[in-house]
């Protein structure tokens, strides 16, 4: 089931009525910077501060989500009865490092966000939002994974209204103007 607007606001009310500090992320960060929806999204990104974790679980949690999906001690996806998929990163705001390519960088206990990624604002469905950066998701959406067509519609469309560099593989294929290869 896709998770609408709609959806992204009633999460996003009530796990910050629950005093988690959140960010979107992913595709609805994208929509949020954009500040409209541009396509329809299986699921809701969020990066949450480690030391919400317990606040965040309680809540969705007394909302009818439960954990179906552990990627990684600082990632997992919770799913409704309804459907809507919630898929959380976990940022260690408490502490930084230098990461390999000189960036500073939160953590040790969270994924690897840049410091600043965090400082976005957005807005879904006439609402501000808080979100990640249009340069930290232009960045993040090139680390780690075979991006799909998704992927690909939200970096052109960062590129596009932000000029945010097209990095490998986006920086060829499809909407380029150069085809890979």
């Amino acid at each position: 089931m896709p998770v609408t607007a709609e959806d992204v606001l009633e999460i996003v009310t009530v796990l910050q009525s629950a005093g988690v500090r959140l960010w979107l992320d992913g595709g609805w960060g994208v929509d949020a910077l954009l500040g409209e929806q541009t396509r329809p999204h299986a699921d809701l990104d969020i990066a949450v501060a480690v030391t919400a974790l317990g606040a965040m679980l309680a809540t969705l949690t007394a909302r009818g989500f439960t954990v179906v999906r552990v990627d990684s001690q600082f990632n997992a996806v919770l799913v409704d009865h309804r459907g809507r998929q919630v898929d959380y990163h976990l940022v260690d705001l408490d502490a930084t490092f230098l990461a390999a390519d000189g960036t500073q960088t939160y953590g040790p206990r969270g994924l690897p966000y840049d410091v600043g990624a965090l400082e976005g604002i957005g807005q879904i469905a006439g609402r501000t939002v808080p979100c990640c950066t249009a340069a930290f998701q232009a960045k993040s959406h090139a680390q780690g994974y075979e991006p799909d067509d998704d992927d690909y519609h939200d970096v052109l469309a960062l590129h596009r209204r932000f000029g945010t560099p097209l990095f490998p593989p986006y920086d060829v294929g499809p909407g380029t103007g150069t085809l890979p290869g």
